[in-house]
């Protein structure tokens, strides 16, 4: 079982003493080279802070997360599930989790960034500052698209994956990496019900209800390897784990909160 999360903008500091980024220790090696790029193409952009203000997307008091690029490769690191922050994070709280639900995260739950592609939930990363949507550029200054840069790798290695995927990423990473359309890989949408039955897409409470819906599973410690067995297992906790009514968004469950 695969879980596919989004990153967050917001990351802790802080990490293992005398320890550094190491880019082959992460998992999914096939994705090594195009790593060291983005890696490389961050420092670069990290030695100017007007640029790096306008690529990155940053405020007059985020001048921090310029330093953490410039330091990104000499700084310490910390496992991905303990790394971000953001209203998903918090509801997932893994510092929080005992030893097996940690070590279920890091079997099962892969982080999708921006700036190192698919991470387990158990690799050691830094903290940094990257979106799906930043702008990077080449030694040449010639602009690096990260769509074009991740899609087919990233494609590659989530089609070569043999059991359940499971898709809790935003729009803007599943476009850096589609996962494969078959019978075992689903989208996951959090969703509300009203007194009608209608059903509305949540935007804060998304996060929060992907978080809590994780940690559930990894609480469970369950490698669950169909949509069927998820299902069951959701319905016995009593969490509302639906396939999608709608012909039309077959591969999608909704998750009602």
């Amino acid at each position: 079982m695969l879980v596919l999360l989004p990153p967050s903008e917001t990351k802790r500091d802080g990490g293992t003493d005398a320890s550094a980024l190491d880019l082959a220790s992460l998992r999914f090696s096939e994705l090594t080279r195009h790593r060291k790029t983005t890696v490389a193409a961050l420092g670069r952009l990290s030695k100017n802070v007007a640029a790096s203000t306008v690529a990155l997307g940053l405020g007059p008091t985020q001048r921090f997360e310029i330093d953490r690029n410039r330091e990104l490769t000499r700084s310490p690191v910390m496992p991905v599930m303990d790394r971000f922050t953001g209203v998903l994070y918090e509801a997932l709280d893994a510092p929080a989790l005992d030893g097996g639900a940690r070590d279920w995260l890091a079997r099962n739950v892969v982080v999708h960034s921006a700036l190192f592609g698919l991470v387990g939930a158990g690799d050691q990363i830094p903290a940094y500052r990257l979106s799906h949507d930043s702008r990077l550029a080449t030694a040449g200054n010639e602009p690096i698209a990260l769509k074009k840069h991740w899609r087919d790798a990233i494609a590659a290695v989530l089609a070569a994956e043999p059991g359940l995927i499971l898709d809790l990423r935003s729009e803007g990473y599943v476009a850096l990496g589609p996962a494969p359309e078959r019978e075992h890989s689903v989208y996951l949408r959090v969703v509300t019900a009203g007194p009608d039955g209608t059903r509305r897409a949540l935007n804060h409470f998304n996060k929060k209800g992907k978080g809590e819906f994780v940690r559930a599973l990894a609480e469970a410690a369950i490698d669950h390897d169909s949509v069927d067995a998820l299902l069951d297992w959701a319905a016995q906790r009593d969490i509302r784990l639906e396939r999608a009514a709608d012909v039309n968004r077959r591969g999608i469950l909704e998750l009602v909160v």
